[in-house]
């Protein structure tokens, strides 16, 4: 994140004596990616090192390694994660459904609030959450990051946090990098700042809350995502949020996917021009994350709204669908449809999608949908993803033109 900040009470000069309170010696950490040549945040522990374990290390309670689908020919897929039960806390109900050699995708319907004195932290990948349902805080050891439908929230790699639903259950679509996440490089000037001409502004992201530190004594449970998936639970004697105070550049934030400002132009604009984050490298690895929010479709006198067939032979697709207004899918998604797109196929609206589309143009539309590309990554579906998966949709495209064909329909070329 190009946004440098400061919470709490720390040494202006590194590296130097501090006392978090009066007469406690204060203790300092770094919290880095990329070998300390990325982005970082200087943490000040009260009085003891985050290392202190009181226990010995145990098998976590969750193993969240992808498993993989019984091999089948190449297909589209379209999960139905509505159809996902709801159970659990934030951590149980995790369900990975889409993997890669570098990305993780996964779908979470928690019913509960992690339980007390329990937290955890990804050490194998960066989180991008998208809040499809629920209300409550990601709370870390940053601060509080308030969360509603429509927010991401950008958990970086390492980060000690867990989940407090105020809703009592919640809907999240779960997106996982080995690469950090954060807004695409290319809408920031060379300051850092977002450019002018960008659809997002690094000022209008959600900073952690920051609270006084937990200087407490107890049993406090970190789960510690590893390896391929598995976790393993730490026992501290010490309140995991015990920082008297922070500075960086490194951090979990929230975002509201409606401050994504749409950019609209007189003919079909391509998904780049949609792009709110990244992961990696791009166009070399990692992916793209975009946001279609509403916005005004091209105003051309003859365009065609619906996106046209494409075939995007380095990356995979995936499209989460908040809500089912996304007008090349119409009557094939609903609300929490999750489509994968393999580069080795090419698709297409549906059915009269395209010849329909020219109604809406100059107007308005009201999607919500969030996209994923990846950059010379395959994806995989995985066992229980496929569980929920619409085995007949490779063939909704026939099915769609048919039933147009079938009701009568005409296109009048030329008018």
């Amino acid at each position: 994140m190009a946004v440098i900040l400061k919470r709490g009470n720390l040494p202006r000069t590194p590296h130097t004596e501090f006392y978090g309170k009066s007469g406690v010696f204060s203790l300092e950490e770094i919290h880095g990616i990329q070998g300390f040549s990325g982005a970082y945040s200087r943490k000040m522990h009260v009085r003891r090192y985050p290392t202190e374990q009181v226990a010995p290390p145990k098998k976590g309670p969750m193993d969240l390694t992808p498993q993989p689908a019984p091999r089948h020919p190449l297909t589209p897929y379209h999960m139905l994660t509505s159809k996902i039960p709801y159970g659990g806390d934030p951590l149980s109900s995790r369900t990975p459904v889409i993997y890669g050699p570098a990305t993780v995708i996964s779908i979470a319907k928690p019913q509960r609030s992690y339980a007390e004195n329990v937290f955890f932290r990804n050490g194998q990948m960066h989180e991008l959450y998208f809040v499809q349902e629920g209300q409550g805080f990601l709370s870390t050891e940053y601060g509080r990051v308030p969360f509603s439908p429509g927010y991401y929230a950008v958990v970086p790699k390492g980060t000690t946090y867990r989940i407090d639903c105020s809703s009592g259950r919640a809907w999240f679509f779960i997106i996982e990098s080995i690469y950090p996440i954060g807004l695409a490089p290319h809408y920031l000037n060379v300051e850092g700042q977002a450019k002018l001409m960008a659809p997002v502004v690094e000022t209008e992201i959600e900073a952690p809350i920051f609270e006084p530190p937990k200087d407490q004594e107890g049993r406090f449970w970190v789960d510690v995502k590893h390896g391929r998936g598995e976790t393993t639970r730490l026992t501290l004697g010490h309140h995991p949020f015990d920082l008297a105070g922070w500075e960086g550049a490194l951090y979990p934030y929230a975002f509201d996917i409606r401050n994504h400002h749409g950019i609209a132009r007189e003919i079909h604009t391509a998904p780049p021009m949609h792009q709110t984050f990244q992961a990696g490298q791009a166009p070399f690895n990692g992916f793209s994350v975009c946001s279609f929010v509403s916005q005004m479709e091209g105003w051309h006198p003859k365009e065609i709204p619906a996106p046209y067939a494409h075939y995007n032979v380095d990356s995979d697709e995936v499209m989460f669908f908040s809500n089912a207004h996304y007008g090349a899918r119409k009557g094939v998604v609903e609300p929490g449809s999750l489509t994968l797109h393999p580069g080795s196929l090419p698709h297409s609206p549906q059915g009269q999608a395209a010849w329909r589309s020219r109604a809406s143009r100059g107007k308005m539309n009201n999607r919500l949908a969030v996209m994923l590309d990846t950059f010379f990554e395959s994806l995989a579906v995985t066992a229980s993803g496929y569980r929920y998966c619409d085995k007949k949709y490779a063939l909704s495209w026939h099915r769609a033109a048919t039933s147009a064909s079938g009701n009568g329909a005409e296109m009048a070329y030329g008018t």
